[in-house]
């Protein structure tokens, strides 16, 4: 499944839609401690996470996430918004809960 396949989905609204949107989903990741997200999240994930600031745009950038997903209703401060629109990073959100929308990614990725 491609960053623009979930997109399509409707499963999550639009934050922000950036380049690189064929590129393919490897993996949902999950993850709220920034250091541990930097060292172990895969290429290619969607993070799913409740972190909204600019400091997640910059850990998933150095990960080298396919997309961002804001679970819980949580949302991207200003500054974050802003960066993710320059930098043209994918940030997705939903109500749903981490893990749901984790498992939201790992079902379209495995049908």
């Amino acid at each position: 499944m491609t960053v623009q396949e979930l997109i399509d989905s409707g499963s999550f609204q639009i934050i922000n839609v950036g380049e690189d949107t064929d590129r393919a989903i490897t993996v949902p990741f999950c993850c709220d401690l920034l250091s541990i997200a930097m060292g172990r999240a895969p290429a290619g994930c969607a993070w799913v996470t409740v972190m909204g600031n600019m400091n997640t745009l910059a850990v998933a950038t150095l990960a080298d996430a396919a997309c961002i997903i804001m679970a819980e209703g949580t949302a991207l401060d200003d500054i974050a918004m802003k960066k993710a629109k320059d930098q043209e990073i994918t940030v997705l959100a939903t109500e749903l809960p981490v893990f749901d929308a984790a498992l939201k990614v790992y079902q379209g990725l495995h049908g």
